[in-house]
């Protein structure tokens, strides 16, 4: 189904001529330096890379995901599965927005910056150093067009046009037209970028390094599907490969269908959202295919993190569709509801179609398997927990080169996974689930672990019974924080050294007591009050 921009010709005609006038500023500014091995032969070759990152959505909203349980109908997302493999077991860097999109693009966990838990707010430096490597810019450098149309969420700085000085978060309800960006996705390695900064600030579109005009939010969906697919047809008679970096604002919030898909599912605006955002996905597949990319291109599509509480999750229960599947918990949690997530990939003649691989994988190692894809070497200074899963996308187990991976919560509560077992430093859910960390009773272990092979709902925690391996999985965790990196490497280090692994305390933390000594005092007044 075509965008509905399609049937609004003002707007596209003057987002057309806005279009070119940024384009060509931006061409002057963003150029890549193209490295000098790359010969013309070898770039024509290189394939094109597409990835679609949903905002919130839940292993359980996926059909191909959860057959047995999803009540959602997602045939664009099945479609990339059916012509290629599901990974049943892959993870995000995080269960909230910005750190998982620290750690896709630089191939590095979000915790080792200055961002030790929630989400960027906008109006601050771009959390990405401006000397880091990204995928984008790796690929620049060996002759790819990088664009980007949808949710950026890594900080960047507003200007006023005239005084050239950074809009204080505040000073306006949102960045003003013609705001100018000086450290946005064209600075940390794209040529092209539509989109909007994040769900606070999405009425104000921006295109390359300006804001462009201020949009209802319902309008920001079909805009993105309609910006990707010319993106597409754009790259058409080009022999310059190109890499194509889609993250959704949606399902996320504001939930918004379009009047034309508001009741589509019969279960309400959260299920109508998805069903838009999986048309989306179909129409990008459909632009792939019709300017005559799919034999040479490799297409991933997941998401960010687990579905959110805003989706209304227990009336979707009561629909028996469970968000987050056979998993529990979801967005913000260290349960593997807020960070396990869909993913599928396509690429004809080296995935075989109709294929699952159950090999553990997480998002921050997208940079790595890139590098892999291209057969170039990754850039110094990146990477630094990224491993290629290339070999799994062809079927062939991954030899692992890392001990585990870091799972991190919305509160910074840390976990860690290895093949078999799962850690979690966090009393309860570690996010927004119950028993949210207040919430768990006096004596309850400061830990949990589960045999993640053996019970995939986090339902029997072995933490006090297994204490030999919750030691050997926190050792692994601290090693890993240590050095910098969680894979081999040059030495490397964090961005800072306030990195917390304990956040709720060991043993009967005095937050603990306090809450219990709360409680008790509650109960008392409750009690004298009844007298």
């Amino acid at each position: 189904m075509a965008s509905s921009l399609n049937n609004r010709p003002d707007f596209l005609r003057a987002t057309r001529v806005r279009r070119l006038a940024a384009l060509s500023v931006a061409f002057v500014f963003a150029q890549p330096a193209i490295n000098a091995q790359d010969t013309a032969q070898d770039v024509a070759q290189s394939p094109n890379i597409v990835l679609i990152l949903c905002d919130d959505l839940g292993y359980g909203d996926v059909h191909c995901m959860s057959p047995k349980t999803c009540q959602i109908a997602t045939p664009g997302i099945d479609r990339i599965a059916n012509q290629g493999m599901i990974f049943s077991d892959a993870h995000s860097g995080s269960s909230v927005c910005t750190p998982t999109r620290y750690g896709l693009l630089t191939g590095r966990y979000s915790w080792r910056s200055r961002l030790q838990s929630g989400v960027a707010v906008g109006f601050k430096p771009c959390l990405i150093a401006e000397d880091r490597p990204t995928v984008g810019s790796f690929l620049q450098s060996h002759g790819y067009h990088s664009g980007l149309v949808g949710k950026w969420h890594l900080d960047f700085q507003y200007l006023n046009p005239d005084t050239k000085l950074a809009y204080k978060k505040g000073e306006a309800k949102l960045p003003p037209v013609n705001a100018l960006i000086p450290d946005g996705p064209l600075d940390r390695g794209f040529d092209f970028f539509h989109g909007f900064h994040h769900a606070r600030e999405m009425e104000a579109v921006v295109e390359n390094r300006s804001v462009i005009e201020h949009d209802e939010t319902v309008n920001m969906l079909p805009r993105l599907i309609d910006q990707s697919v010319s993106y597409l047809d754009r790259r058409k008679d080009s022999k310059q490969p190109f890499f194509l970096y889609v993250p959704f604002g949606s399902p996320h919030t504001p939930i918004v269908p379009t009047k034309e898909w508001k009741g589509r599912s019969g279960m309400g605006d959260y299920a109508d959202f998805v069903m838009q955002t999986d048309d989306g996905v179909n129409q990008i597949l459909d632009a792939i295919q019709r300017n005559g990319f799919e034999s040479n291109t490799l297409v991933i599509f997941s998401s960010d993190n687990g579905c959110s509480k805003a989706a209304n999750i227990g009336a979707l229960a009561k629909q028996n569709h469970p968000v987050s599947g056979p998993l529990r918990g979801s967005k913000a949690d260290l349960w593997d509801g807020g960070h396990r997530v869909p993913f599928v990939a396509k690429w004809p003649g080296r995935i075989k179609p109709k294929t699952t691989n159950d090999q553990l994988i997480c998002l921050v190692d997208f940079f790595a398997t890139v590098a892999d894809v291209i057969g170039k070497e990754l850039p110094a200074g990146s990477c630094e927990d990224s491993m290629s899963f290339l070999a799994a996308l062809e079927g062939e187990p991954v030899v692992s080169q890392r001990s585990g991976i870091v799972h991190h919560s919305v509160s910074g509560h840390f976990g860690y996974r290895t093949k078999d077992w799962k850690l979690l430093l966090a009393r309860g859910s570690g996010g927004w689930s119950s028993p949210k960390e207040q919430q768990v009773a006096v004596g309850t272990a400061e830990g949990q672990l589960y045999k993640i092979t053996d019970d995939i709902a986090e339902a029997n925690d072995l933490y006090t019974e297994k204490p030999d391996v919750a030691k050997r999985l926190l050792d692994l965790l601290v090693a890993d924080v240590a050095r910098g990196r969680s894979v081999p490497g040059s030495a490397s280090a964090n961005d800072t050294d306030l990195i917390k692994l304990w956040k709720s305390g060991r043993g009967d933390s005095k937050a603990q007591k306090a809450a219990a000594s709360k409680k008790a005092n509650a109960s008392k007044k409750q009690q004298k009050a009844k007298k």
